[in-house]
């Protein structure tokens, strides 16, 4: 059984827009209003500023971001194992793991893990030849003793640790004894007064006295003033020889250097290679902050779950967060063309010729008659907006403007108005590095057999976009790197002007362009009268020429 409720994630693509963010945003309570709280809107990338603005305009928090949707340690139902302390006995630790059914126990300090005793550890402790010293070079707590001997402490301090001394066992007379017993030793004898007497004044560390024989008040008083501790167990003096060894701390014989932990973020497929090829049985779990979690096993990923994921806003694998090919998908709510994700088994998937994603999404609150506060109407209005470049854009319909529409009513703003705000906000690229502009609003598109990187940035100001041009230029061949894309084209858009001007990389690059609008570029770059939808006017394009290579 899962430890807690499983989480549904509703994303949208890398590099995410506004469409994107607000569409996840809004899908995540619709869902959670008709399903149940489970389902939570993330974000596969770092929010531009027009989304910036947006969210801080309706006082809506930034989903999180993750890099990541695969299946992960965090998504396997692992075993949490309690941790012990490096003190506790080998005995203890022993009937730890029968209880549990555990053959590996994590030995934990302040939560961190400083080492593992496995079964293996412990049936070596008892199958090993160690010298009579062992105990005390162990560093045993005393404690330890008493309860592995399930005796009780007649003097001494039970937090008291022996650090000096043998063990031997006081079978010859006291004549002989005095020859071989040494301070701090730890001596194991009978009923016998003499010899304990005798014990105390050789200044043994510790007596054990076996088969639950009485100790006299004038010992216990004369084991005080020698700081000598007492203990009576009712084994005999076999079975406490034999049993003693298991007194040792777990410290003593655990593993603590190279040990192979995991993380709770690891991806199952990197673990499950390393797990077969070190072929443990169990492996510690570790959070970002390096505290212990639990213990995972080959067995643990038998039954493990895919994340499930909703995407919104693309259907492309190369737009889609990294591991999604490892992740179950329920849904996709989006209003691009057709791409290249694919699904293990048949899933809710719609898809409408609109400017916007949060139009669909706002038919859907429609449909199901949910009502929409201000915040989703504004943050789906905002989208519909940033989108269709306020109705400028080719892809609009009439279904956008009469959502957006409607949607600004909720909201309480104007449209015109808030626009102007929102664009103003998107386009202050003075303080960013080329990159940053870059991948404001990336995507990556299959074309055939090519992978072509197409990235757009809008602004309200002509000249602005003019004096980055030199430097977007410089950049582009790097990106091109970075993506391993075979060609990467970059639309500067004018929303006044309604056009777009196109700078490119990539060998052929040129005269794909050429082909595709019909015009010759001049100076690495091409200005397209009209162009300001990537979606539906440059992919169209630049596919049906790539058709033809």
């Amino acid at each position: 059984m899962d430890r807690v409720e499983r989480r549904i994630w509703v994303i949208g693509h890398k590099n995410p827009d506004t469409d994107s963010i607000c569409s996840a945003i809004a899908y995540a309570n619709l869902k959670c209003k008709l399903e149940g709280n489970r389902f939570e809107a993330k974000r596969a990338g770092n929010i531009n500023q027009e989304t910036a603005f947006v969210l801080k305009y309706f006082g809506v928090e930034e989903p999180e971001l993750v890099f990541d949707v695969g299946t992960q340690v965090r998504d396997v139902d692992f075993r949490q194992t309690e941790g012990i302390t490096e003190n506790i006995s080998l005995k203890s630790a022993w009937e730890l793991m029968k209880e549990s059914g555990v053959v590996t126990l994590p030995i934990l300090k302040k939560r961190r893990l400083v080492g593992v005793i496995t079964i293996a550890d412990i049936a070596n402790s008892y199958m090993n030849v160690y010298d009579s010293r062992v105990i005390s070079r162990a560093a045993t707590p005393v404690k330890n003793l008493v309860d592995t001997l399930e005796g009780k402490l007649l003097t001494g301090d039970s937090k008291a640790v022996l650090t000096e001394g043998k063990v031997l066992i006081a079978a010859a007379n006291p004549d002989l004894m005095e020859n071989y017993i040494e301070p701090h030793d730890l001596v194991i004898l009978g009923n016998r007064y003499e010899s304990q007497l005798c014990a105390i004044e050789m200044n043994a560390g510790v007596i054990v006295v076996c088969d639950g024989a009485p100790v006299s008040v004038t010992i216990r008083k004369l084991a005080e003033e020698h700081g000598c501790i007492v203990i009576s167990t009712k084994y005999d003096t076999f079975t406490v020889a034999r049993l003693i060894n298991q007194s040792m701390p777990v410290g003593y014989f655990m593993t603590k250097d190279k040990l192979v932990c995991f993380h709770m973020e690891d991806p199952v497929e990197e673990i499950s290679e390393i797990m077969a090829r070190l072929r443990h049985r169990d492996f510690p779990i570790l959070d970002a902050q390096g505290f212990y979690q639990g213990m995972i096993s080959r067995r643990n990923l038998l039954g493990m779950k895919q994340k499930q994921i909703i995407l919104v806003d693309h259907n492309e694998r190369t737009q889609a967060a990294d591991g999604v090919e490892h992740a179950e998908i329920l849904e996709i709510i989006d209003h691009h063309r057709l791409g290249t994700i694919q699904t293990m088994s048949p899933i809710f998937f719609r898809n409408q010729p609109v400017g916007c994603t949060a139009t669909i999404i706002y038919q859907m609150y429609e449909e199901e008659k949910v009502p929409i506060d201000k915040q989703i109407a504004g943050l789906l209005c905002s989208a519909i907006i940033s989108d269709t470049l306020l109705f400028r854009s080719p892809t609009c319909t009439e279904v956008d403007k009469t959502a957006a529409g409607k949607l600004a009513l909720i909201a309480g703003i104007n449209l015109e108005r808030y626009a102007k705000e929102m664009f103003t906000a998107s386009s202050n690229y003075a303080n960013k590095t080329a990159e940053q502009i870059f991948h404001q609003d990336f995507k990556e598109f299959a074309m055939g057999d090519y992978k072509v990187g197409i990235g757009q940035i809008n602004s309200m100001n002509k000249s602005e976009l003019d004096s980055m041009k030199e430097k977007m230029k410089k950049y582009l061949p790097q990106a091109m790197k970075k993506h391993g894309v075979h060609f990467v084209f970059f639309l500067m858009t004018s929303i006044m002007d309604e056009s777009s001007d196109v700078l490119f990389a990539g060998a052929g690059a040129e005269e794909l362009l050429a082909k595709a609008f019909g015009r010759e570029p001049q100076d690495g770059e091409m200005t397209i009268p009209g162009l300001v939808s990537r979606k539906k006017q440059m992919v169209p394009a630049l596919t049906l020429v790539l058709q033809d290579y």
